[in-house]
């Protein structure tokens, strides 16, 4: 027997609602279950008639890089009554829809568990009434719910974040960003206010992405004279230098007394004590708006997939539950459990009991707070010669992030009383004795810049390097050192650990910090820089599907990643594309001649567009032009075919608030550990990586050994598995 599904986005809407409904529609569609789209939320489910119907594979083509949702979305009064859940499960029942994927926040989600614990009774009544053709002493089969979370406030538990606050913490810094270049030609103060009722993840993710310099969130209690410390730590910013001031407040956060904190408040006392011309700019909506990033588009597809599986899998009498994102796979938690703790946070802020709010946000978001006002300060601790210097190097191929890493990596350790001196130019630089001291203003403004300041570039050593890259260390009294960069730079250091017989001043504790956009390092799942390129790839692969969406053509973009097909895979689900090309997989004949036999058919039945992401390093033999000649010429006049390269571009621009963060919290507790080991005498070397959710390090020599060096990539890749999600949301099932 068919399963049938209803699915609905509810609540306030939030990007990568649409992936997520694509991916449960066709997800759900691959394993046979007919799916229904639910319209205007809970009160489409109210209302019934034409505002549930049948989706089919081709509802949910096109909407991947849309924002909002197609369903729409509405606040049900009625739903909130018993008569009007009565008829939500009327209409529901008369169409045999007996499981539903609810997509929302937490008032979303909370009407999904009401629905389910009433409906055995609701059904009972509608039976008495003679509505419903169920037998007396009957019992009515239980409704199968799976929930998603999306919210762009990042409030909800059971997931490390919620669908949609990636892209509006991209919107946020954007507009930061914007600001602080006319902020800072006319040394002008900024308040931003953001969204964020009971939540301060965006106030306190967007002021970390974007070196904001004092920030106020409902979790955080303040004192009766929070006011004065802000107005200090400002001044003395504008002492050291500064030439402008952002100042970002989530619009929950409150007095001490539990009063609002209204941003032309603290327009008025930044104006009155600092005698500053201040500003105010209220977001607002514009977060909730835009089409999904990259990460979203994939997190919206990779919980939207886990969550049709799980409701077809899951016994008839499972409770309710929501799919979330714990430390990266798919999680499930019980239903009410996750509002339960959702709400205890609110329920926290609203009795004074801050300290409860915050420990229940979790230790990431308290370091994260912790490491924010560190690096807002406007001067660092006095030296403390028993640390010596730090050296931070850039090396390998640039990457977006580094600066950010850097920056945060300077202040923490001058923080701590160390020196900090720089490599320029990567290793080759620092071979030729290029080498400056680095202070707290010299990283000012670089959270946001692309490229390294610090210059790199591919290297390998020379016989006589070594010797002299000793000298240099020594020189100038390092005493630990920080390299980013990718697997070139992991390779060098390799290199160092491996001579420390003959050259006994490389016994000095190094930490590396994976940055590369290849994704292509062990020992983590995540490189800074790689969501960049993610991004950079998307937006061009948007704008081919807004030019050739009418022509019937396909399009053959080749991205990066040397020997990982990290980018290609994640870019293609990003985009919608039909097929990827890894240099995992190769590429063979015989898959070829089938993948043009399914473009060839798609066209036929309708088609406007395909899309093929292929690696740069896919096939020894199969280049893009190649491919793009062989599809041409079996394509014969169903399709043309054109190829794009984008090259460089994926490397460049500003980097991402995902990956500036990420770089932040590597550096930070890079630092700490090279300090600990410095005071310790330790010398071992280390990779540091964010692996399931948790920032971690491992031993180099461990790290090395995950290694394939044929391959030039880690032998395990947890993000492989996903070309199965890929397989499923591009594959039409037949019949």
């Amino acid at each position: 027997m068919t399963i049938k599904v209803g699915v609905l986005t509810s609540g306030g809407d939030a990007p990568g609602m649409n992936a997520a409904l694509r991916a449960v529609v066709r997800g759900g569609l691959s394993r046979g279950a007919q799916i229904y789209g639910i319209h205007e939320g809970w009160q489409g489910a109210v209302d019934g008639g034409d505002k549930i119907q049948p989706l089919g594979w081709r509802s949910a083509g096109g909407i991947l890089q849309k924002g909002g949702t197609i369903l729409g979305t509405a606040r049900s009064a009625d739903f909130q009554t018993r008569e009007g859940r009565k008829k939500a499960v009327f209409n529901l029942v008369s169409r045999e829809i007996s499981g539903l994927v609810v997509i929302g926040g937490d008032g979303s989600l909370t009407g999904a568990l009401t629905l389910c614990n009433e409906w055995p009774a609701l059904l009972q009544e509608l039976a008495a009434e003679g509505k419903l053709p169920l037998a007396v002493g009957e019992t009515p089969a239980p409704l199968r719910v799976v929930g998603l979370p999306g919210s762009i406030d990042n409030d909800l538990f059971g997931t490390d974040i919620s669908i949609g606050a990636d892209t509006s913490l991209q919107t946020i810094v954007h507009a930061v960003d914007q600001l602080e270049s006319t902020a800072s030609s006319h040394q002008r103060t900024f308040i931003v206010e953001v969204m964020g009722r009971n939540c301060g993840y965006l106030a306190l993710t967007s002021a970390l992405a974007s070196a904001g310099h004092w920030v106020l969130i409902p979790e955080e209690e303040l004192d009766a004279r929070w006011h004065q410390k802000m107005v200090k730590a400002l001044q003395r910013g504008r002492e050291e230098g500064r030439r402008h001031v952002t100042v970002i407040a989530a619009e929950g956060a409150r007095h001490p007394d539990g009063l609002p904190i209204r941003a032309e408040t603290i327009q008025q006392i930044l104006q009155k004590q600092l005698n500053v011309d201040v500003r105010v700019t209220v977001l607002g909506h514009v977060q909730r708006g835009g089409g999904p990033s990259a990460f979203d588009r994939i997190l919206a597809t990779r919980l939207g997939v886990a969550a049709i599986d799980d409701l077809l899998d899951m016994p008839a009498d499972t409770p309710p539950r929501m799919i979330g994102l714990i430390s990266n796979q798919p999680t499930a938690t019980p239903l009410a459990e996750v509002i339960g703790k959702s709400q205890a946070v609110g329920k926290a802020i609203e009795e004074g009991a801050y300290s409860m709010a915050l420990s229940l946000r979790g230790t990431s978001f308290r370091d994260q707070l912790g490491l924010l006002k560190i690096l807002s300060q406007a001067t660092p601790a006095p030296v403390d010669s028993s640390l010596g210097a730090i050296a931070i190097v850039t090396a390998g191929a640039d990457a977006p992030g580094m600066n950010a890493a850097v920056r945060v990596a300077v202040r923490r350790a001058l923080n701590a009383g160390a020196r900090v001196v720089g490599g320029i130019n990567g290793f080759r630089g620092m071979v030729r004795g290029q080498v400056e001291e680095l202070n707290w203003m010299s990283v000012s403004g670089w959270v946001g810049l692309g490229g390294t300041q610090l210059g790199s570039g591919r290297y390998d050593f020379e016989p006589d390097d070594l010797g002299r890259l000793e000298r240099v260390l020594q020189q100038h009294g390092v005493r630990a050192m920080l390299v980013l960069g990718g697997l070139n730079a992991y390779h060098n250091v390799a290199e160092l650990v491996r001579r420390r017989n003959r050259y006994p001043g490389f016994n000095i504790p190094i930490v590396c910090l994976p940055t590369t956009i290849d994704n292509s390092v062990p020992a983590t799942d995540y490189a800074v820089g790689a969501d960049t390129a993610l991004n950079n790839i998307i937006q061009a692969v948007d704008k081919i599907k807004d030019t050739a969406g009418s022509t019937h053509r396909a399009f053959i973009v080749e991205v990066m990643g040397e020997q990982c097909g990290y980018l290609p895979l994640m870019s293609a689900l990003a985009c919608g594309a039909e097929r990827a090309y890894l240099p995992e997989d190769g590429i063979a004949v015989g898959r070829l001649e089938a993948d043009v036999e399914e473009l060839r058919e798609g066209f036929r039945s309708g088609k406007s567009l395909g899309i093929v992401i292929m690696g740069e390093y896919a096939s020894h033999h199969y280049n893009t032009d190649v491919i793009r000649r062989v599809m041409q010429e079996e394509g014969r006049d169903e399709f043309e075919v054109r190829a794009c390269i984008l090259g460089h571009v994926q490397r460049g621009g500003v980097p991402t608030p995902f990956d500036r963060i990420q770089a932040s919290r590597f550096a930070n507790r890079a630092i700490l550990h090279l300090l600990d080991q410095i005071r310790e005498d330790d010398n071992s070397a280390h990779v540091i990586g964010l692996l399931g959710g948790r920032i971690e390090l491992t031993p180099l020599d461990e790290a090395m050994a995950l290694l394939d060096p044929s391959a030039g990539r880690p032998r395990q890749q947890w993000w492989y598995e996903l070309g199965q999600v890929l397989e499923r949301m591009s594959r039409s099932p037949k019949g």
